[in-house]
């Protein structure tokens, strides 16, 4: 893809990530490094880091519109950061330490597992929550 219609496709899928950033917390990598890799054509390294440089502004305005709203917890965040920042640094050096086709697999299996997580609570929350109603 290229030409117009990959930024076309960018500005889309753009919009998209932040829009699930913001709705489901979600990092915007996890469904920006397979759409840079498959649509774009780049490289699973050059995919990551890629979404990580997209991320920081995407990560700013949502968490200040929540933050207006007084949703958060500003210390926790800064201590999460700090750690957050360092463990980066590790995993970006163990990133480009690993072959492209080894971190495709990494990559695949921790969205396979957080897939599988999300659902898991989905559908036990759904019966905690009938069993909480008819005991009630």
């Amino acid at each position: 893809m290229s030409g117009p219609g990959l930024y076309v496709a960018l500005v889309a899928f753009g919009v998209l990530a932040g829009v699930a950033s913001g709705l489901l917390g979600v990092g915007g990598g996890t469904l920006m490094v397979p759409f840079l890799v498959f649509a774009v054509g780049l490289t699973q390294h050059g995919a990551e880091a890629t979404s990580l440089l997209v991320i920081l502004p995407t990560a700013i305005v949502g968490s200040l519109t929540l933050r207006r709203r007084g949703v958060g917890d500003l210390g926790v965040a800064l201590r999460f950061g700090l750690v957050g920042a360092l463990g980066a640094f590790a995993g970006a050096k163990l990133a480009l330490a690993l072959p492209a086709s080894t971190l495709k697999i990494v990559f695949a299996v921790f969205v396979g597992l957080v897939g599988l997580k999300l659902a898991w609570d989905g559908v036990s929350g759904d019966a905690r929550m009938r069993d909480e109603r008819s005991h009630s």
